[in-house]
């Protein structure tokens, strides 16, 4: 660097955080979709479905697969998953060859951090208090869809807002906002199941 180039001061992006939970969150979703039409198949059979990860009364893919919110917007939740998902496991990748991508890029995978957490979120509620039974392959998408939209907006404010408290409260206390939120989620599942 020559004294007349400025010091790149742009934070990295979490390109761990985004390959790694991207990649988990991927394999959940192809699971689930593969059970869907499983059980959709089994269906048109007239056969009873039965997955590994029907546990009990409580823990039941199945169960929560068979209901309404499983299709919110008339297809497998899932899909939805798998399409979310892959692009954060290639931006993860991406970022980690040191590639530099347009503004409007980041913006994007924001906004789909967005609405995947909002929907996570309700599909949470739905779960817990509607449907009344856990899916781990879902709790699995919840687990990662968490630190995922916590680190991507704390990136977001460092990139685009660097010097406002929000943006220094998001990204010194990042883990100390995924742990709390486990435990919200949790406890939601305590008092309702015990």
């Amino acid at each position: 660097m020559t004294a007349t180039e400025e010091p790149d001061v742009t934070p990295r992006p979490p390109y761990v955080l985004l390959t790694i939970a991207g990649a988990i969150g991927l394999v959940a979703a192809f699971v689930l979709t593969v059970d869907k039409f499983t059980l959709l198949q089994d269906k048109i059979d007239g056969v009873e479905s039965t997955f590994s990860c029907d546990f009990s009364a409580f823990v039941s893919c199945g169960g929560v697969m068979d209901s309404d919110q499983a299709a919110a917007f008339g297809f497998p939740n899932s899909l939805l998953g798998i399409v979310g998902f892959a692009v954060v496991t290639a931006l993860g990748v991406l970022f980690w060859t040191g590639a530099h991508v347009k503004g409007w890029v980041w913006a994007g995978l924001q906004a789909g951090a967005l609405f995947g957490i909002g929907f996570v979120t309700w599909l949470q509620f739905q779960s817990i208090y509607r449907i009344e039974l856990l899916c781990p392959y879902c709790m699995v998408v919840w687990a990662v869809m968490i630190p995922l939209f916590v680190g991507i907006t704390a990136y977001s404010l460092r990139r685009f807002h660097p010097d406002s408290g929000l943006a220094r409260f998001v990204s010194n206390w990042t883990v100390l906002i995924v742990a709390l939120w486990y435990v919200a989620v949790a406890s939601a599942i305590w008092f309702q199941f015990g």
